[in-house]
């Protein structure tokens, strides 16, 4: 075998399933198709403090901005507050912590192919065959595994057999000018008109800038157009609209992650919050074991689908029962009407409730405030939402 361990896209999450590889022991080759890790972007580039964490980078220059909460407004343009006085998330610059990401994957060992594409995988005795084209043309490369991180389009679940992801969501933003109401918070949006079934942002970056997008099922340019140009307050607020971005998020995951000599991983695996669809969080902590496991399986000289599933076994014990929980809420909040999302925050206006919020909040392990939520039993205004949610759950 050429290598132990190939790893298929150098993003966030191919970039820390490298690196465990190669820091258990494993003689590991990360392969990235584009010119440049990090490009391009389809990201808003926000991202919560323990991502920042699991991403093992701590503060550095790729950080455009502290966050502390959200101002959230209903389809009729109430808001509420959500303030976490502190530190809650950061914006980032992707290409440059995407870069940082790979070069620590590449000091901990790895080695990395630029402007490399993986065209095919074919089993062999013992292992897997890439095909994979480059600068210097076609050749074959072979390891004991390779682990998939290329993304929701991923042609190495594909070829494996793994299959589609359940479903993938647009998302569309751009930057513009745009004065935020406090720079410590973004700004989400509701309603039917602008993002049905999902929601809309305005995240300041720097200055007097804000990348403002959606997320949509269908005809995303349409639902961005409308919001810059008739929401109430975004069209006030949003000029010079400038470098459009687009991409897919995953909803939901890979029914399964493994087969024989094959992992798949991150954005690729669907391992993405359902209700921030955020990846970075859970892709980085899925990545930690993907990597590890695959080192030691094929020092081990077994990579068999058997031997793989303990990768399996142990992401979906960190995180499955969490995702599985965002995406029981996603579907609720992908039945409401207006009326119901305009009943619901005006019920989560509330001191009490807010108060939970804040101290609880957590958008990475949410259950641990629906748990406290639930303990407000004589909150009037909880219960009357808990009862809108129950009936859209029938």
């Amino acid at each position: 075998m050429d290598y132990d361990v190939i790893v298929v896209g150098a993003g966030p999450a191919g970039s820390m399933a490298a690196k465990y590889a190669a820091l258990n022991g494993a003689k590991t080759l990360l392969l990235e198709e584009h010119g440049q890790v990090g490009s391009p972007v389809a990201c808003t580039g926000l991202i919560s403090r323990n991502a920042l964490d699991e991403c093992e980078l701590g503060e550095g220059s790729f950080i455009n901005k502290r966050i502390r909460g959200a101002f959230v407004h209903s389809p009729n343009n109430h808001n509420i507050l959500l303030d976490g006085k502190r530190t809650m998330a950061y914006v980032v610059e992707r290409k440059i912590m995407d870069r940082e990401m790979a070069r620590r994957a590449v000091n901990a060992g790895a080695e990395i192919l630029i402007s490399t594409k993986a065209e095919g995988i074919t089993p062999v005795p013992g292992g897997i065959s890439v095909k994979v084209t480059g600068p210097d043309g076609t050749e074959d490369i072979t390891a004991s595994v390779v682990i998939g991180a290329d993304g929701v389009k991923s042609k190495v679940a594909r070829a494996a057999g793994l299959g589609n992801l359940p479903h993938v969501c647009s998302a569309i933003q751009v930057e513009a000018t745009y004065e935020p109401r406090n720079p410590d918070f973004v700004e989400m949006f509701s309603g039917s008109r602008y993002a049905p079934k999902h929601f809309a942002w305005a995240v300041p970056t720097s200055g007097d800038c804000c990348r403002v997008g959606l997320i949509s099922d269908e005809h995303a340019h349409e639902y961005l157009q409308r919001l810059l140009t008739e929401h109430e307050i975004v069209s006030k607020k949003a000029r010079s609209a400038v470098d459009l971005i687009m991409g897919g998020v995953p909803v939901g995951t890979l029914k399964r992650t493994v087969t024989d000599n094959i992992m798949i991983v991150g954005d690729a695996a669907g391992q993405v919050k359902p209700i921030s669809y955020g990846g970075i969080y859970t892709g980085a902590r899925c990545a930690r074991i993907a990597g590890e496991v695959a080192a030691k399986a094929a020092l081990a000289g077994d990579a068999s689908s058997a031997r793989l599933m303990e990768y399996e076994r142990r992401w979906r014990a960190d995180i499955g029962r969490e995702l599985m929980m965002m995406m029981r809420f996603r579907q609720m909040y992908g039945r409401m009407t207006d009326q119901d999302l305009d009943e619901a925050l005006a019920l989560l206006d509330d001191p009490e409730i807010s108060e939970v919020m804040t101290k609880y909040g957590d958008i990475d392990r949410p259950s641990k405030l629906a748990f406290e939520l639930l303990k407000l039993s004589k909150n009037r205004g909880m219960w009357r939402l808990m009862g809108l949610l129950v009936k859209l759950l029938f």
